[in-house]
């Protein structure tokens, strides 16, 4: 896949290569999906396009042809004026001053240009085919907010029957808490974080089920590791943690393995320590990770910097249209990219036409 398009160019997109012939495309679902990362009320940017998608190529009455598939977004909410005023001042946890380093001064630099979060809608329209695809499949995906602003959602249930319960949930879920309680909370939080000019970060949980045993390759293209690659592309990510993750670093052995048992005639484990992933290989129960997402950088509070240009000191204060949180529009990006990574491990073991049948 390549994604392009900047935040305040005259569209983003992408362009899906090696996708079987046959594969349903849902409009309507990847509509929805889109809605899922568009910002809202008090707890979002006041940054609202409508993302009227259009599918440029590789569909063709409601299936997928086998050539790439073309997907465009128009932009039609910008103000750019907003970025003339601090265009070479390094904003503090973006990257103004490292587009600059590589591309030498040639970048778009208004609202964050091709490292802008907007990006990431093309992202979540091309995985909402990869989605609807493993669906098919009866392989289901899902991500909570398990943590926002030092508040915790409930945990995801504890067999995959329940998991599938909560994805379904979870999947008609703007603000995706499994408690509404702890939803409330967490709104709350992010709007008081709005009020005083800050912005706070906190931890999505993804769960997958219906993933056989077998999937993954050992060492390089790990299921782990092809998943971090994908999931640290998206903006704002700065962590990942597959089961037990850093909770097992201070643990024993005989408290974080999983003991193998029968269920159903079928090899299965008594917990899920691991995170349904042994040697880099699916083990046949839920892939349960976790990312941590980072405060929105964007943030009203006067802040030290450097303008790059003229090398010297500077204090910046923003202006313009940001999320006082970005974690509850990129959960969906997360189940997105999840998909898309999935997808490409289930073709290198089964072939591309897989998906399709």
């Amino acid at each position: 896949m390549t994604i392009f398009g900047e935040s305040h160019g005259p569209a983003v997109g992408a362009v899906i290569d090696g996708l079987a012939p046959g594969i349903d495309v849902d409009m309507n679902f990847i509509a929805s999906q889109l809605d899922l990362r568009r910002p809202y009320g008090k707890i979002s940017t006041s940054r609202s396009e409508a993302d009227d998608f259009s599918i440029l190529s590789g569909v063709f009455e409601g299936k997928t042809t086998g050539t790439p598939v073309c997907i465009m977004i128009p932009n039609t909410a910008q103000k750019s004026r907003d970025y003339s005023a601090t265009r070479t001042l390094a904003r503090p946890g973006h990257a103004d001053y490292t587009a600059y380093a590589k591309y030498h001064g040639f970048e778009d630099y208004r609202g964050g240009g091709h490292f802008s979060g907007r990006i990431t809608a093309a992202l979540t329209a091309a995985g909402a085919i990869a989605i609807s695809a493993l669906r098919g499949k009866g392989i289901m995906i899902g991500t909570h907010i398990a943590r926002l602003g030092g508040i915790d959602d409930r945990p995801f249930g504890q067999s995959e029957a329940d998991l599938n319960k909560d994805i379904l949930i979870l999947s008609e879920k703007r603000f995706a808490a499994l408690d509404e309680s702890a939803a409330e909370a967490m709104r709350s939080a992010v709007a008081a974080a709005a009020e005083d000019g800050d912005s706070v970060g906190g931890v999505l949980e993804t769960a997958v089920t219906g993933l056989e045993a077998g999937i993954g390759e050992p060492w390089f293209d790990t299921l782990e590791s092809m998943l971090a690659h994908g999931i640290f592309s998206i903006p704002g990510i700065k962590g990942i943690q597959f089961g037990g993750g850093f909770d097992m670093a201070d643990a024993k052995g005989s408290e974080y393995n999983d003991p193998f048992c029968l269920a159903d005639g079928k090899v299965r484990t008594a917990t899920n320590n691991n995170g349904g992933i042994n040697g880099g290989i699916s083990n046949g129960m839920p892939l349960i990770f976790r990312s941590a997402v980072k405060p929105t950088p964007s943030i009203y509070k006067e802040q030290q910097t450097v303008d790059f240009m003229e090398r010297k000191d500077a204090v910046l204060s923003i202006h313009g249209r940001h999320d006082p949180a970005i974690i509850h529009r990129a959960r969906i990006v997360v189940d997105s990219v999840t998909a898309l990574v999935l997808c490409d491990m289930l073709s290198m073991r089964y072939g591309t036409d897989w998906l399709a049948g």
